[in-house]
Protein backbone atom coordinates (compact mmCIF):
# COMPACT_ATOMS: atom_id res chain seq x y z
CA UNK A 1 0.00 0.00 0.00
CA UNK A 2 1.36 3.28 -0.84
CA UNK A 3 1.02 6.10 2.67
CA UNK A 4 1.68 9.44 3.26
CA UNK A 5 2.74 10.46 6.31
CA UNK A 6 3.47 13.56 8.22
CA UNK A 7 3.94 15.03 11.43
CA UNK A 8 4.79 18.75 13.43
CA UNK A 9 7.60 18.75 15.82
CA UNK A 10 5.18 17.59 18.81
CA UNK A 11 5.64 14.08 17.06
CA UNK A 12 8.51 14.05 15.16
CA UNK A 13 9.78 10.82 17.10
CA UNK A 14 6.38 8.64 17.11
CA UNK A 15 5.88 9.87 13.28
CA UNK A 16 9.78 7.61 12.92
CA UNK A 17 9.06 4.91 14.80
CA UNK A 18 5.70 4.40 12.48
CA UNK A 19 7.61 5.37 9.77
CA UNK A 20 9.93 2.40 10.55
CA UNK A 21 6.91 -0.05 11.05
CA UNK A 22 5.07 0.25 8.02
CA UNK A 23 8.01 -0.03 5.88
CA UNK A 24 9.10 -2.88 7.88
CA UNK A 25 5.30 -4.51 7.04
CA UNK A 26 6.14 -4.17 3.42
CA UNK A 27 4.29 -0.48 2.52
CA UNK A 28 5.46 2.12 0.71
CA UNK A 29 5.93 5.50 2.06
CA UNK A 30 6.41 9.12 1.66
CA UNK A 31 7.35 11.64 4.28
CA UNK A 32 6.18 15.13 4.00
CA UNK A 33 8.19 16.37 6.95
CA UNK A 34 8.58 17.64 8.79
CA UNK A 35 12.00 16.34 9.38
CA UNK A 36 13.28 17.51 12.61
CA UNK A 37 12.38 18.73 16.22
CA UNK A 38 11.97 22.42 14.73
CA UNK A 39 8.38 23.91 15.54
CA UNK A 40 6.41 24.46 12.08
CA UNK A 41 3.40 25.21 11.25
CA UNK A 42 1.31 21.64 10.51
CA UNK A 43 -1.47 22.57 8.46
CA UNK A 44 0.58 22.90 5.72
CA UNK A 45 2.12 19.26 6.15
CA UNK A 46 -1.75 18.07 6.66
CA UNK A 47 -2.92 19.84 3.51
CA UNK A 48 0.05 18.29 1.67
CA UNK A 49 -1.04 14.79 2.58
CA UNK A 50 -4.34 15.66 2.22
CA UNK A 51 -3.94 16.21 -1.54
CA UNK A 52 -2.53 13.32 -2.43
CA UNK A 53 -4.48 11.24 -0.81
CA UNK A 54 -7.42 13.00 -2.65
CA UNK A 55 -5.62 12.69 -5.81
CA UNK A 56 -5.40 9.26 -5.55
CA UNK A 57 -1.30 9.39 -5.15
CA UNK A 58 -1.71 7.64 -2.09
CA UNK A 59 -4.30 5.09 -0.26
CA UNK A 60 -4.00 6.34 3.06
CA UNK A 61 -2.67 8.91 4.85
CA UNK A 62 -1.22 9.34 8.65
CA UNK A 63 -0.88 12.38 10.47
CA UNK A 64 0.61 13.06 13.82
CA UNK A 65 0.69 16.25 16.35
CA UNK A 66 1.00 16.80 19.62
CA UNK A 67 -3.43 16.13 20.14
CA UNK A 68 -3.95 14.72 16.66
CA UNK A 69 -6.96 17.26 16.79
CA UNK A 70 -5.11 20.10 14.49
CA UNK A 71 -4.04 17.36 11.84
CA UNK A 72 -7.56 15.88 11.77
CA UNK A 73 -9.18 19.45 11.64
CA UNK A 74 -6.82 20.78 8.55
CA UNK A 75 -6.77 17.90 5.87
CA UNK A 76 -10.75 17.29 6.77
CA UNK A 77 -10.64 20.70 4.89
CA UNK A 78 -9.36 19.27 1.93
CA UNK A 79 -11.98 18.32 -0.50
CA UNK A 80 -12.85 14.93 -0.96
CA UNK A 81 -10.95 14.09 2.55
CA UNK A 82 -12.59 12.05 5.72
CA UNK A 83 -9.84 12.46 8.24
CA UNK A 84 -10.48 10.35 11.98
CA UNK A 85 -8.73 11.22 14.66
CA UNK A 86 -8.01 7.87 16.92
CA UNK A 87 -6.58 6.86 19.81
CA UNK A 88 -7.59 3.53 19.97
CA UNK A 89 -7.74 0.16 17.08
CA UNK A 90 -11.58 0.28 17.28
CA UNK A 91 -12.12 4.05 16.52
CA UNK A 92 -9.26 3.12 13.39
CA UNK A 93 -11.11 0.15 12.47
CA UNK A 94 -14.40 2.13 12.48
CA UNK A 95 -12.86 4.68 10.66
CA UNK A 96 -12.11 3.53 7.83
CA UNK A 97 -15.03 0.38 7.85
CA UNK A 98 -18.05 2.25 8.58
CA UNK A 99 -16.38 6.03 7.67
CA UNK A 100 -14.51 5.49 4.00
CA UNK A 101 -11.65 7.52 6.31
CA UNK A 102 -8.68 7.69 4.21
CA UNK A 103 -6.59 9.24 6.73
CA UNK A 104 -6.27 9.11 10.38
CA UNK A 105 -4.78 10.88 12.90
CA UNK A 106 -2.86 10.31 16.24
CA UNK A 107 -1.57 12.52 19.04
CA UNK A 108 1.73 11.72 20.21
CA UNK A 109 1.18 13.25 23.70
CA UNK A 110 -2.09 10.44 24.09
CA UNK A 111 -0.74 7.72 22.80
CA UNK A 112 2.27 5.19 23.53
CA UNK A 113 4.12 3.90 20.56
CA UNK A 114 3.47 0.26 21.00
CA UNK A 115 -0.47 1.83 20.70
CA UNK A 116 -0.05 3.59 17.77
CA UNK A 117 1.61 0.77 15.73
CA UNK A 118 -1.77 -1.33 17.10
CA UNK A 119 -3.72 1.57 15.72
CA UNK A 120 -2.23 2.18 12.28
CA UNK A 121 -1.46 -1.73 11.75
CA UNK A 122 -5.73 -1.94 12.77
CA UNK A 123 -6.35 0.91 9.98
CA UNK A 124 -4.21 0.21 7.39
CA UNK A 125 -5.97 -3.76 7.05
CA UNK A 126 -9.45 -2.46 7.24
CA UNK A 127 -11.61 -1.65 3.96
CA UNK A 128 -14.49 0.36 3.71
CA UNK A 129 -18.06 -2.10 4.52
CA UNK A 130 -20.12 -0.08 2.31
CA UNK A 131 -23.82 -1.40 3.54
CA UNK A 132 -25.37 0.50 5.93
CA UNK A 133 -22.79 3.18 6.19
CA UNK A 134 -22.90 4.00 2.55
CA UNK A 135 -25.80 6.18 2.46
CA UNK A 136 -24.01 8.07 5.30
CA UNK A 137 -20.92 8.68 3.40
CA UNK A 138 -22.79 9.19 0.12
CA UNK A 139 -24.55 12.29 1.73
CA UNK A 140 -21.46 13.81 3.37
CA UNK A 141 -20.03 13.53 0.35
CA UNK A 142 -22.97 14.84 -1.71
CA UNK A 143 -22.65 17.77 1.05
CA UNK A 144 -19.24 18.74 0.12
CA UNK A 145 -19.79 18.99 -3.12
CA UNK A 146 -22.49 21.32 -2.95
CA UNK A 147 -20.71 23.73 -0.70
Amino acid sequence: MKIALGCDEAAYELKLIIKKHIIEAGHEVEDFGTHDAQPVLYPNIAFAVAQEVAKGTFERGLLFCGTGIGMAISANKVSGIRAAQCHDTYSAERASRSNDAQIITIGARVVGPELAKAIVDKFLASTFDGGKSQPKVDLITAFEEKN
